[in-house]
């Protein structure tokens, strides 16, 4: 059997290093099995569809379908899970990054406001993006179940997760509560460090 074509990131911390943020448990189901089934379901898939040997950022920009589901939710949550620190003091952007959202949004707590509210007010399942337009501004998206800013050739740097199987062990319904947890363990410099890709 040959070895698979996408594997597991590492993750930079302990399993428990996010809590109180997000638990040990959550991060079992969330990493350990939810995202380990997609990377499964996509190579399972890849033989044959076309987008062998393609990198997973161009299999979600031109896949469809399953393919699409779970190329994208590989991608997704591997930027989410990379993006995170040891609970602590909370952190902020600095430099070429906190420029950019001052300038796009007024200051770093509107565009806090702006991310929560996007990402509380998105039916259903999916995701709220911070990312990067070709012509260099930032754009906060709701992006349902797999999307990603990928498709629409954006470059993407943050993202909050608004699946249930994210929260829901944690916070159960209360999604808003959840939102607002995360820019505590947000590692800003891993966002400015896409922000200058």
């Amino acid at each position: 059997m040959s070895e698979p074509v996408f594997t597991q990131v590492a993750l930079p911390y302990a399993q428990d290093a996010l809590q109180p943020i997000i638990s040990s448990d959550t991060v079992a189901f969330h990493y350990g099995k939810h995202l380990q089934a997609y990377i499964n379901n996509l190579n399972a898939a890849l033989p044959g569809s076309g987008f062998e040997g393609r990198s997973l950022e161009d299999i979600v920009r031109n896949a469809q379908g399953g393919l699409f589901n779970n190329a994208g939710q590989v991608l997704n949550h591997t930027l989410y899970f990379l993006q995170f620190k040891a609970a602590g003091a909370p952190g902020a952007p600095s430099g070429a990054l906190a420029d950019a959202i001052n300038r796009d949004f007024g200051s770093f707590d509107a565009f806090k406001a702006e991310f929560e509210k996007k990402g509380a007010g998105l039916f259903g399942s999916g995701w709220v993006w911070l990312s990067k337009t070709p012509d260099g501004r930032l754009e906060i998206s709701q992006e349902p179940n797999a999307g990603n800013p990928v498709c629409r050739g954006n470059k993407p740097l943050l993202t909050f997760d608004v699946w249930e199987h994210a929260y829901y062990l944690d916070y159960q319904n209360r999604r808003p509560a959840h939102l607002s947890a995360l820019w505590e363990i947000i590692d800003w410099d891993v966002i400015a460090a896409r922000y200058q890709e």
